[in-house]
């Protein structure tokens, strides 16, 4: 037998693959498949298998560890809103029935006044104590608990000295009550009976005026006249019984509390007569003439120059 001839009982060799797959036969034959791409497809299914452990294995965070974000995120949220938006105030005394009661709650508009807005007349405003409104009135002393509340906003605050009355007359204008009334403003007569108490005279047992109040300051009355220490009884004071626009804390604008109480508090109709804002009016008019004046006289020069022979 020559060498290196196979015997007829040999088996013939099995090809390569041979029981595989043709799809990994096919993968087996392409050596150039990036090395990198082949780890890939072989990890796949190990990180899907892995990362489903681990949605499955996730939990959520119980609801009382949750709790205390919850709360903190609302007082944040209160104490922005008091600082900034609305504020509640209670009504401690009777000076402004019948509009508003003892025990009243009131929602103050104190965004406003973030972006210049001032007091107008017929507007039911709170403004700080401008210096010995209320020297008189003893301050309650609040619980723990009712400070903190009234320091987010939750309830009216009871150490500040806040007070509420109607704006009447504001700078420019003169104000006056002589008798049994009425009220004057700028020489308009109001009608107030939409809001005065009803027993009660417009200028209740202290008539003043005429009295011119001052830029950037208000004239502010209770709507109970005889009940009320307001601007009539403080012009011994600084500032003669008027308050400083920079005092206003904002506008009430709601009774919030209690509820059968509920109502809004508009601008009586009487502050929008024509002829109220006469003074006002005029200051318009007045800086108009005086820009006017300026260009009249240079167009008369100019056309003067343009007549002269050269």
């Amino acid at each position: 037998m020559a060498v290196g001839a196979r015997s007829g009982t040999e088996e013939p060799e099995e090809p390569a693959g041979h029981g595989e797959s043709p799809q990994a036969a096919t993968r087996s034959v392409h050596p150039s498949q990036p090395r990198s791409q082949r780890s890939a497809q072989s990890e796949q299914p190990a990180a899907e298998e892995e990362s489903g452990r681990v949605t499955k294995g996730k939990k959520p965070r119980a609801f009382w560890k949750e709790l205390p974000i919850l709360i903190g995120i609302a007082l944040l949220l209160a104490l922005l809103i008091k600082t900034f938006l609305v504020q509640a105030f209670s009504i401690p005394s009777d000076s402004m029935q019948n509009t508003l009661q003892r025990g009243d709650r009131v929602l103050v508009d104190k965004l406003t006044p973030w972006f210049g807005s001032k007091p107008e007349r017929g507007e039911v405003v709170v403004f700080h104590d401008p210096g010995g409104w209320l020297n008189e009135a003893p301050t309650p002393e609040p619980n723990p608990v009712q400070k903190v509340l009234s320091f987010i906003g939750l309830m009216p605050s009871a150490e500040e000295k806040d007070l509420i009355k109607r704006v009447i007359a504001v700078g420019g204008d003169t104000v006056e009550c002589q008798g049994t009334g009425p009220v004057k403003v700028n020489g308009k007569a109001l009608k107030e009976d939409s809001y005065v108490f009803p027993s009660a005279t417009p200028c209740g047992d202290r008539p003043f005026g005429p009295i011119h109040v001052p830029k950037d300051r208000i004239w502010v009355m209770g709507d109970h006249r005889d009940d009320s220490l307001d601007s009539r009884y403080h012009q011994n004071l600084k500032g003669n019984g008027t308050v400083s626009v920079n005092e206003v804390v904002g506008r009430a604008f709601t009774i919030a509390w209690p509820i059968n109480r509920w109502s809004t508090l508009p601008v009586p109709d009487t502050f929008d007569q024509p002829g109220i804002n006469k003074a006002m009016a005029a200051a318009p008019a007045a800086l108009g003439l005086a820009g006017a004046v300026p260009v009249v006289l240079w167009r008369r020069r100019r056309l003067t120059k343009e007549r002269t022979p050269r």
